[in-house]
């Protein structure tokens, strides 16, 4: 195959995986899988939702023992039953949901497990110590005495980095790496990962995001059905041809959208303020419209109001002062603190997708079939006032696996054993299959692969173009571009621009991002 890496022995190799099978009941997560990662270089490993990626590198690091095949590190075979013989051997991993303990500072989380002496306040004077040199070593700083509950996400990301090294790991695996992360923040994680493979560390960086790739990586890999189809050298292919690798056929770059009828009014906030608990006012006098037949799009850099905004406006939050209308219902105005609970929310035709899917979206220890009704088990289509119909409940996970290319197709497994991206596409077929009249979105597309993307593209404009008025809020520029409207862009809880997406560009966003002046909108 041309542009295809040699898969080869070599002591220039820093691990390589031979016909490794793992399954998982009757799901077959990882076939023959073959891989080499030369040492000291950056390398993605790619593939659609449910392709056996994280599987892969769970195996390398222990977390899973594969069924059958061969482990070589620095090549010498190994074998790797857990994720303590995994760290003995130098290898590291960072994974998508941080494995962090909030109330501990970063030292405490860094040392934890990896104490040095029976006396705690030895092992920390030693930790800070060798914490001070890999810092300066790989630019890695953190504040150490710090809780890590009040540290931002790239922060977090950072100490779990300096705990893994702190182990000497010498391969570091990222899953999902920029899942939770602002754009800057990446950046800022890419400047990390070349110094650390310039130091020679071999770093392995599982994700759905081609820009990424492109951008950072040395060599990828390309899995599909829990197959490996491709190894490409980076400089010698494109986002293009990796996209058709990853979804089997070649991915639409255009989204059409039917002419609407935007005239009429379908949610109007004004005025809304919210002050949290600590009396930090996290909203400041938000106004703004949601028309039928239009998507409007919320940008702005994570961390401004958005999150608020959204708990606020479905019914989990009360604002502080404001007013909410709900026009489609006829009733009058809702003060902040007569709107309604999410429940009544639904009843009205008010959908939610959540930011945090873990946290909001689903209940990890339910079934797909259970969580394809979350929020919605008091619907007389599931069964009757006091039972639930087990019948009815998995139709409904079938009828909504089918809808949106949910995987693995089998409403009994637990919604902790799914990846993401999927836990993802079950969560927005639920609230999307209702046809709402008001559509929430939160970061709709994070943690999605491309052939995610393109179908959730499509059914939200399908969404639009049926009449809904949908409110999709992004950290991903290019998101909002594509699919809005009109654009209303966020900065320190308070809207400070508004413009149509035929007039708005990269840059004018940017700066009404960066703006501490909120313009009349």
């Amino acid at each position: 195959m041309s542009n295809t890496l040699k898969q080869k022995s070599s002591e220039a190799m820093a691990v390589e995986m031979r016909h490794i099978n793992k399954r998982f009941g009757a799901v077959w997560a990882n076939r023959d899988i073959d891989l080499s990662i030369p040492k000291a270089t950056i390398h993605g490993i790619i593939g659609e939702n449910g392709a056996g990626k994280s599987t892969l590198m769970s195996v390398l690091y222990g977390f899973y023992e594969a069924d059958s095949g061969d482990i070589l590190i620095n090549g010498q075979a190994v074998r790797i039953a857990n994720s303590t013989q995994a760290i003995a051997k130098g290898v590291g991993m960072v994974h998508q949901h941080f494995m962090l303990v909030e109330p501990l500072t970063a030292l405490e989380n860094i040392l934890l497990g990896a104490e040095d002496s029976w006396s705690l306040d030895a092992s920390k004077t030693k930790a800070r110590e060798k914490l001070a040199a890999i810092s300066k070593q790989f630019g890695l700083e953190v504040p150490l005495d710090e809780p890590v509950g009040d540290l931002a996400v790239g922060v977090q990301q950072r100490v779990e980095i300096l705990k893994a090294l702190y182990r000497r790991a010498n391969i570091l695996i990222l899953d999902e790496p920029t899942g939770v992360l602002t754009p800057q923040e990446a950046d800022q994680l890419f400047d990390v990962l070349r110094d650390l493979r310039e130091q020679g560390v071999t770093v392995l960086i599982i994700t759905h995001k081609l820009r990424e790739i492109m951008d950072v990586t040395d060599n990828v890999s390309v899995m599909r059905s829990g197959q490996m189809v491709a190894h490409r050298k980076t400089s010698d292919t494109s986002a293009e041809e990796l996209a058709e690798l990853m979804v089997g056929r070649p991915v639409a770059k255009e989204l059409p959208k039917g002419a609407t009828d935007q005239s009429q009014v379908y949610l109007s906030v004004k005025n809304l303020s919210y002050t949290d608990v600590k009396g930090i006012q996290r909203l400041k006098n938000v106004s703004f419209e949601l028309r039928s037949g239009e998507i409007v799009g919320l940008a702005g850099v994570s961390g401004n109001g958005q999150t608020e905004l959204l708990k606020i406006l479905s019914g989990e939050m009360r604002g502080t002062s404001g007013t909410i209308d709900f026009v489609a219902d006829g009733q009058p105005e809702y003060t902040c603190q007569t709107w309604p609970h999410p429940k009544a929310l639904r009843q009205l035709g008010v959908a939610h997708i959540p930011e945090d899917r873990i946290g909001q979206g689903l209940l990890k220890n339910f079934s797909m079939a259970e969580s394809s009704i979350l929020g919605y088990h008091h619907d007389v289509s599931i069964g009757s006032r006091f039972t639930l119909s087990v019948q009815k409940i998995r139709d409904t996970a079938l009828r909504l696996i089918k809808a949106f290319d949910v995987r693995p197709g089998l409403p009994e497994i637990r919604s902790a054993n799914m990846s993401g991206g999927n836990q993802q596409k079950l969560i927005i077929a639920r609230e999307m299959t209702r046809e709402p009249k008001v559509l929430l979105v939160g970061q709709p597309t994070r943690g999605v692969d491309i052939g995610a993307i393109e179908l959730i593209y499509k059914e939200l404009v399908k969404a639009r173009d049926a009449g809904a008025a949908i409110l999709v809020v992004s950290v991903e520029l290019d998101e909002v571009l594509t699919l809005s409207d009109r654009i209303l862009v966020m900065n320190q809880g308070q809207l400070t621009g508004e413009l149509k997406a035929a007039d708005a560009d990269p840059r004018t966003i940017g700066m009404m991002m960066a703006s501490s002046d909120a313009m009349k909108v």
